[in-house]
C-alpha cells in the first residue's frame, strides 16, 4: 500500500505539473485534477495481477497531459462531462453515466473536462500488474 501511495503521490505530482503547465499555456489558469485511490485488490485467481480503483476530480477547465496506463482501464463518468481519446480512436465527450475504456497499449491522447465552468467526476477501475505504476507519462 505504501508503494501505491508513493507512486500515486509522484504521478499526481508530475500530472499537476503538466496539466499546469498545459493550462496555464492554453488557459491562462491552471486547474489539476485531483486523483483519489479507493482500493487496490489483488487478484489471487490471477497471479501477479490487480485492480486499482480510482476517483478522478476535474475542475472547471481541467486537462490531463498525454499518457497511458499499462492497464486494462474501464471509465464511469459519475457527473459533469468529459472529453476522452486514444491514438487513433474518435474523441468522445462524456456524461454521467457514460463509460470508456483504454487498453494496455492505448497512448491517451485526450483527457478534459468538457466544461470551463463545471466540474466532473469519474471512477476508473484498472487491471494491472501487481506492484506496476498505473500513469506512464507520455512525450
Amino acid at each position: 500500500m505504501i508503494k501505491i501511495a508513493r507512486s500515486i503521490g509522484l504521478t499526481l505530482l508530475f500530472a499537476a505539473g503538466a496539466a499546469t503547465a498545459q493550462n496555464a499555456a492554453s488557459h491562462g489558469t491552471p486547474k489539476d485534477a485531483k486523483v483519489t485511490p479507493l482500493m487496490t485488490q489483488e487478484m489471487k485467481d490471477i497471479p501477479g495481477k490487480e485492480v486499482l480503483m480510482i476517483t478522478v476530480d476535474y475542475p472547471p477547465g481541467a486537462v490531463d497531459p498525454v499518457h497511458r496506463h499499462d492497464a486494462h482501464s474501464y471509465v464511469y463518468v459519475l457527473e459533469g462531462s468529459i472529453v476522452m481519446g486514444v491514438k487513433g480512436g474518435t474523441e468522445v465527450t462524456l456524461k454521467a453515466g457514460d463509460t470508456f475504456y483504454e487498453g494496455p497499449d492505448d497512448i491517451h491522447t485526450v483527457g478534459r473536462n468538457a466544461s470551463k465552468t463545471k466540474p466532473a467526476k469519474f471512477v476508473v477501475m484498472l487491471v494491472k500488474n501487481k506492484g506496476a505504476e498505473f500513469f506512464i507519462p507520455v512525450k
